[in-house]
């Protein structure tokens, strides 16, 4: 056990403690070394170490005096260590501790570390650490504690597992005295502590048994400016938490530059606390007493006791109208913020007179009538308030919000409003009795006037109203809003925003504003016709307008323009030099016409982006652009043609284009490109000099196809049934650099066309599947450096159509080939499987001549070529799945499959015997082999083994797996002679199976 002591002083203090250690260090001299030693030898008491666990209360004082009277330890009481522990501050709790501090050496160290501590800078608690055992305890002098505030940290050690936990316990007095029962097993006598000495008020315990101790003093630098910088993050709450600590702390927590904002909002304060925090912190700025009860009585004292309170705010509640009278002396409060209360008694006009007072809010309250007499204020918000009249006299007033006001009429909002001359922002929005009439005696009265808010007001239209400097105007749901409003915009030079939502009468907008930036149309049910012209302009919104027809802009700083969903849009013109991105989705009314906007001199020169989806209106579609970069026409079913020239376009999405006949991307700068999706797609032509991928998969159509894209890596013509062999030609001569070709289900491709794979050096894949091929001498000759070869489903080539492959040595780098449901013989397979050893992946899956899989040492067909000892094979995947006519499967140490990792033989109907000797199989799938009956595995590295649906008997598969001492999956589900009931006999076969799937359970692990 530890203890951390944190150990605090004030100045006071200090000065004392100073001269006490320069009479103390004289005393300290002039005695011998045996007094000295006495000295150092004086017994602590329990009630010093119970001082620091909390501050000694009446029980604790009469627990103290028990303990002395009984003696703890049969240890009396040293009349010089009480002078010693009265005298000295300088406490060293882990000093010695089994060392003698009579050498001249440890009393000039003592003296140094002394001076240190008087040095008035480095005034921080001191933390210092002692350990504590259960029979070698300290017990710390109660007189010096008792003086001094001590904050305890406990260390608990565990010493078998080598963990400290740290903890800070906050406990009543009967908790810490159990602590210090149960911490130190406090006994009746004095057996226990006869190795314990005490020196000052710190403990010296004998370390000659513990070579481990640690002896170690930390201060924590913690001054007062840096407390100062570290309370200032925190909320009030945890200052006065922090207070508790030591006296410091609590001098520091209570600096008036945290109590600056006092903020009760919403919190249960009695009038009296209250009273005494303002008496406690009347330098007050911010006060804060929303939701708080009585906010009346609260709110009064607030302005009596504060004199440099700037602002107030207030709300749920009733303010009396003595609130208002003595608010005047208040002089220091410039903002006042009332929500949501009750002024007065609701039937008498309340004035609120203040001379310096420069921002006010009285929101959602409930009022009769109001007058306001603030020569300063400058911003007033009136907003959803229940008030009929509100008196202005405001000369300096730029702010005016009186928005929601349902009860002011239009007289009393031209009086408040025409009351301000240098009114800057007005709102009145929601405020259904406002008239033109308002708004031109607004314009007459201030003509600073620059943000005006008149939305959701029925009875103005702008007509003949004349705002000059507006910059700002929203009218959202204006019925009153027409054509003939716009005509009175155009005296706004200055407008830079307009907002007109929901303007349902709203037919069209013709404005040519220079300073014009924003514009809103959202909603606008019959508008038409949209005409703008601003240099200005950066953004325009239109959406929801299911009438427009035409759209008109000018501008030279729009980047973006997003139209959205305007079905009827049939004309637009643009002239913008900064558009970079345009969005018409789904303006499904657009025609062909469309395309000479976004030429090459149609006024768009920056366009990098547009998107076109879902406008079913075009067929013929034409871009000559130099710019542009990303196009999208998804879902354009309507195109039946389309011709790009855009040699920096990077990325096209056809998606949905199900009529595109006539296609040309010459030049383009696209790297991939997928036409899968046109099936309907019969001349192409590309001159893409980056492009890397091209797709043609599904253009059943196809008979006209030029590709000139010279660094093209991959290309696929998968089902190109009409795909003859001039155009490989073609397309071989132009793209040298193909490595992977794919003409699945191209039945034109004849022997010209495989010829030309001469010309592709790099062509290392090859995909013939489902052609009418015979003959295979054009790829042996041609595709030299070709790994994988597909020729699934080639059922007419003859059987000596691979004879170059085991006969000849063609390809010799071939890898990968899959002969999937072809017509080939049992001989021709058992030569392919004998001699093409360097072979790593082969697919036999569906081959009906197969009959059987037995890889003893025969020789080949052809004749005795092979020498005396089998080759290395390099097989790692072999694939017979569904094969109905394989009968046995032989795999003997001899055949030298030391590669072989995986063999499936799955669908195997009649595959009755499995004889696999693999060192280095790990993946064995038997699954649906219902005929099954003998399996025998010799494989020690095999991990899983699926024999799911197999007719094979429990003993046989025990048997099978004894010899496989890594396997971890065992797949026996629908297995009908294996039952669940019986796994235990499998696991005790196998025991390093980890997971089994039987009938009855989905999964069985196993710890």
């Amino acid at each position: 056990m530890k203890i951390w002591c944190c150990l605090c002083f004030d100045e006071e203090e200090e000065e004392e403690k100073v001269m006490s250690r320069k009479v103390y260090r004289s005393e300290l001299q002039l005695e011998d070394m045996e007094d000295h030693e006495a000295e150092a030898e004086a017994e602590v008491t329990l009630s010093g170490l119970l001082s620091q666990l909390g501050e000694v209360d009446a029980d604790f004082a009469e627990t103290v005096s028990l303990l002395r009277a009984s003696d703890v330890g049969g240890l009396g009481y040293s009349a010089d260590f009480s002078r010693l522990a009265s005298s000295s501050s300088n406490v060293n709790m882990g000093l010695g501790l089994g060392e003698e501090p009579s050498s001249s050496s440890s009393s000039s160290a003592a003296l140094v570390r002394e001076e240190f501590d008087l040095d008035p800078l480095n005034k921080r608690p001191k933390v210092h650490r002692i350990k504590l055992q259960n029979k070698e305890s300290a017990l710390l002098s109660s007189d010096w504690y008792t003086q001094h505030p001590v904050t305890m940290i406990l260390e608990d050690v565990d010493c078998n597992q080598n963990r400290v936990v740290h903890r800070t316990d906050k406990c009543s007095f009967k908790e810490k005295m159990h602590l210090v029962s149960s911490m130190f097993n406090v006994r009746g006598t004095g057996e226990d502590y006869n190795n314990a000495a005490v020196v000052g008020s710190s403990a010296i315990v004998d370390e000659s048994n513990d070579p481990g101790f640690e002896n170690l003093e930390t201060r924590m630098d913690l001054t007062d400016d840096l407390l100062h910088m570290v309370f200032s993050f925190l909320e009030h709450i945890d200052l006065c938490g922090a207070a508790m600590v030591c006296k410091q702390w609590r001098a520091a927590s209570a600096h008036e530059d945290f109590w600056r904002l006092l903020n009760f909002e919403n919190r249960k304060i009695s009038l009296e606390q209250f009273e005494d925090i303002c008496r406690r912190y009347p330098n007050a700025t911010d006060v804060n007493i929303f939701g708080a009860p009585v906010i009346h009585s609260l709110v009064m004292e607030s302005v009596s006791s504060l004199r440099n309170l700037d602002r107030l705010t207030v709300g749920k509640g009733q303010l009396g109208e003595t609130f208002f009278q003595v608010l005047t002396d208040c002089h220091s409060l410039r903002n006042l913020i009332i929500n949501d209360a009750t002024l007065g008694n609701s039937i008498q006009e309340i004035p609120i007179s203040h001379d310096r007072l420069r921002h006010l809010q009285i929101v959602k309250c409930r009022v009769l009538r109001i007058s306001v007499r603030c020569p300063l204020l400058k911003t007033l918000s009136l907003k959803r308030s229940s008030m009929a009249h509100a008196a202005l006299n405001c000369p300096l007033l730029h702010d005016l919000d009186i928005a929601s006001c349902h009860k002011l009429s239009d007289a009393a909002i031209r009086s408040a409003a025409t009351s301000c001359p240098l009114l800057e922002y007005l709102d009145v929005s929601n405020c259904s009795c406002v008239t033109d009439e308002t708004l031109r005696e607004v314009a007459s009265n201030c003509s600073s006037v620059h943000i005006l808010n008149a939305s959701y007001c029925p009875n103005i239209s702008l007509e003949s109203v004349r705002l000059l400097m507006l910059t700002v105007l929203k009218l959202h749901s204006c019925d009153g809003i027409t054509s003939a409003s716009m005509a009175s915009l155009a005296y706004s030079s200055m407008l830079e925003v307009l907002e007109l939502d929901n303007c349902n009468l709203l037919a069209s907008v013709s404005l040519d504003l220079t300073h014009l930036q924003t514009i809103r149309l959202v909603h606008c049910r019959k508008f038409v016709d949209l005409n703008l012209c601003s240099k200005m302009l950066t953004s325009i919104t239109v959406s929801n307008c299911p009438s427009l027809l035409r759209i008109s802009l000018t501008s030279n700083l729009l980047q973006k323009l997003v139209l959205q969903k305007q079905e009827s849009l049939t004309t637009l013109a643009l002239q913008c030099q900064c558009l970079q991105e345009v969005d018409l989705t789904d303006c499904e009314s657009l025609t062909n016409s469309i395309c000479e906007v976004f030429n090459d001199g149609g006024g768009c020169p920056k366009l990098r982006s547009l998107v076109l989806d879902n406008c079913e209106g075009l067929t013929a579609v034409v871009f000559r652009n130099t710019s542009l970069i990303t196009l999208s026409l998804a879902g354009c079913r309507g195109i039946t043609s389309l011709k790009l020239t855009c040699p920096r376009l990077e990325k096209v999405s056809l998606d949905g284009c199900d009529h595109l006949e006539i296609a040309s991307f010459c030049p383009v700068g696209l790297q991939s490109l997928n036409l899968g999706i046109c099936p309907k797609l019969s001349v192409l032509h590309i001159e893409a000099p980056n492009m890397v991928v091209l797709e043609l998969k599904g253009c059943g159509v196809l008979s006209e196809a030029s590709i000139n894209c010279p660094v093209l890596n991959s290309l696929d013509a998968s089902f190109c049934s009409q795909l003859m062999d001039d155009c490989i030609s073609a397309t071989t001569a132009s793209c040298p650099l193909l490595e992977t070709l794919v003409l699945m289900s191209c039945p034109s491709i004849g022997p010209d066309g495989l010829s030309s794979l001469c010309q592709l050096s790099r062509l290392t894949s090859l995909d013939l599947s489902y052609t009418f091929l015979v003959n295979l001498h054009p790829v042996f000759d041609s595709c030299l450096q070709l790994k994988v070869l597909k020729l699934q489903a080639c059922k007419y080539l003859p059987d000596s159509s691979l004879e170059p492959l085991y006969k000849g040595g063609a390809i010799p780098s071939l890898c990968e080939l899959d002969l999937s449901y072809g017509t080939l013989c049992q001989s021709a397979i058992d030569d392919l499987l004998a001699c093409c050893t360097q072979l790593t992946h082969l697919s036999l899956n569906g081959c009906v001549n197969l009959h059987d899989l037995n890889w003893g040492f025969n020789i080949p067909s052809f004749g005795s070529q092979l020498s005396a000892q089998q080759p290395n094979r390099m097989l790692q995947n072999l694939n017979c799945v569904g094969c109905p006519n394989i009968k046995e499967v032989r795999i003997p140490p001899a055949a030298c499959c030391f590669h072989l990792l995986s063999l499936n033989l799955s669908l195997s109907n009649n595959l009755k015997e499995v004889d696999v000797a693999c060192p280095n199989l790990s993946c064995l799938n038997l699954s649906n082999c219902y005929s099954l009956e003998v399996l025998k595995l010799d494989c020690p590295k095999l991990a899983s083994l699926s024999l799911q649906s197999c007719n094979i008997d429990e003993e046989t598969v025990g048997s099978a797996i004894s010899e496989c001492s890594l396997l971890e999956t065992l797949d026996v589900r629908f297995c009908q002679k294996i039952y669940s009931v019986n796994m235990g006999r499998l696991r005790a076969a196998c025991p390093s199976l980890k997971r089994v799937y039987s009938s009855l359970s989905s999964t069985s692990s196993l710890g």
